[in-house]
């Protein structure tokens, strides 16, 4: 069998760079499309109608038997998966287009395997979370990325419950531009709130997003705010003026490594940020706050997970003297997120490498950006007051898994084309993440991937005055006693060896390689 795939994928090696003019007289590609349902059809159709492509559709694959020997616009439905390999040799294919929107991440990974013994470029057409206006075009197909490998189907939305406590009402958005918050936004957009007002720091982030909605939204009434979380009037200043009915609070600093060598900015935004936004919530009467928080608030390890876990605490203490519903929703790395693994590999890859990895053994639990809002948006009708909503984030992925998939979603071999490189853990990185605390607990919700954790937070007045210490420790000119508060604040904290700011500026060069490890937007 081996020598069997081997020998199949050094003729097609062959006939796609010795005798190319052969296949292509023309300048036509042939097409194979892996789907005989309405997304295939449909692809096919557009190709036909559209002969200045030069994209032939010549074979279609599809696993339903029943569906063996159709003819689609002409074209013939020659089989199942298991015949790609020789139907793409028969028929000079040059690119193949995985057109079957519905299809779960764990078949797409299957077909991937066996298209890429093939030698041919592959297309997919992006699944219908993506396709905002429902429809299919060739001009939306895209090369196969990590995503659809490793992400998981979007959730069914219940739109009755969202359009209730989103439709019509003025819905704030801290951290719009972030790449949770701008998908925060969009998806808030298709339940007609009254207004959305998008609040940041970064101006070049709302900058990019205004355009978009402005685009894909033109009915949307939006408002886009420049500030600061940390600014006490300018938040409360916001409230007043606009009187938002929900919050989604998705401004944080994320980067572990770097909030690591800046532990104060990570506590000033992270936990001070956070109570000022929560405050003006209460004192200005919005209806919903929903925090954005992080696997790495449990048992955190490093200070952007310490500051996190202050902040469900400080979620939870106004549950419970606000007519506010407040609560959290916590989760891992999303794919793609600014900042985040996946594309610093693809700047790795694409400079030939190295690719770096911390550890062979370093996993983290996976989700998609839409995937991870809608369950946000979700767990937000569910919020009576207090919880912490967990989300099934599936099976963890090795770090170094994801690293071989991207190379060889670039069309080479990983340690042959690029090599890994493994650089060794940083300060503040654990080999795996948790998602719920032992004295936390979970129960079930309604929908099989949103999950609660019981409330753990007890004593408010114990938790206000170590609030205040760790606010004095802030504006002193010392922060020698800044661990042992936020240990106090967060009796599982285990921390470990940190430099001070000063003492790292001169490494900071070589800082690149710490956006390894990220949060969550």
């Amino acid at each position: 069998m081996t020598a069997l795939v081997g020998g199949c994928r050094l003729i097609f090696r062959t006939y796609n760079t010795v005798i190319p003019l052969l296949k292509r007289v023309n300048g036509t590609k042939n097409i194979l499309v892996i789907g005989a349902g309405e997304a295939g059809s449909m692809v096919i159709e557009e190709f036909i109608k559209h002969p200045e492509l030069k994209m032939r559709p010549v074979a279609i694959i599809d696993d339903n038997v029943r569906k063996h020997g159709m003819m689609i616009h002409g074209v013939k439905v020659e089989g199942g998966r298991k015949d790609i390999l020789k139907v793409a040799l028969r028929k000079n294919v040059h690119e193949i287009v995985i057109a079957m929107p519905p299809i779960d991440r764990k078949e797409i990974r299957e077909i991937v395997q066996i298209c890429r013994k093939t030698s041919c470029r592959l297309k997919i057409l992006p699944g219908v979370y993506e396709l905002l206006n429902g429809k299919v075009s060739i001009k939306r197909l895209r090369d196969v990325n990590i995503e659809d490998l490793l992400g998981r189907e979007p959730v069914k939305i219940d739109l009755e419950e969202i359009s209730g406590y989103i439709k019509d009402k003025v819905v704030l958005v801290t951290g719009g531009g972030g790449s949770i918050g701008s998908e925060l936004c969009r998806q808030i957009a298709n339940f007609n709130p009254r207004k959305l007002l998008i609040f940041d720091i970064n101006e070049n982030n709302v900058y990019d997003l205004e355009h978009d909605l402005r685009m894909s939204y033109p009915g949307l009434k939006f408002t886009v705010l420049i500030g600061d979380i940390k600014d006490v009037p300018r938040v409360n200043y916001v409230f007043e003026r606009y009187r938002p009915d929900v919050v989604f609070h998705a401004a944080a600093h994320k980067h572990v490594p770097l909030m690591e060598l800046n532990p104060t900015e990570a506590i000033k935004n992270n936990v001070f940020g956070t109570l000022n936004v929560a405050g003006a919530a209460d004192k200005y009467g919005a209806e919903r706050f929903i925090l954005i928080s992080t696997d790495k608030a449990v048992n955190p390890v490093n200070i952007m997970g310490a500051s996190k876990r202050i902040a469900e605490i400080i979620i939870q203490m106004m549950s419970k003297k606000s007519s506010t519903v407040f609560a959290a929703v916590r989760f891992g790395n999303v794919l793609g997120s600014n900042g985040s693994v996946v594309p610093l590999f693809k700047k790795q890859i694409q400079m030939g490498g190295p690719v770096t990895v911390t550890h062979p053994d370093v996993t983290r639990y996976f989700m998609t950006i839409p995937e991870a809002v809608q369950l946000v948006i979700q767990a937000g009708s569910l919020a009576s007051g207090g919880e912490i909503f967990v989300l099934d984030m599936g099976e963890p992925v090795k770090i170094v898994d994801l690293a071989r998939e991207m190379i060889r979603l670039s069309g080479l071999e990983p340690d042959v084309d690029v090599k890994i490189q493994f650089t060794g853990l940083r300060p503040g990185e654990k080999l795996f993440e948790e998602i719920l605390l032992k004295e936390e607990g979970l129960s079930t919700t309604k929908y099989k991937k949103i999950y609660i954790a019981k409330p753990a937070m007890e004593d408010v007045s114990a938790f206000l005055k170590e609030l205040n210490d760790l606010k004095e420790i802030l504006f002193s000119p010392d922060y020698g006693n800044l661990e042992k508060v936020v240990k106090r604040l967060v009796p599982n904290y285990r921390s470990g060896k940190r430099q001070s700011d000063e003492a790292n500026v001169k490494e900071a060069p070589n800082n690149e390689n710490l956006s390894f490890e990220t949060g969550y937007h």
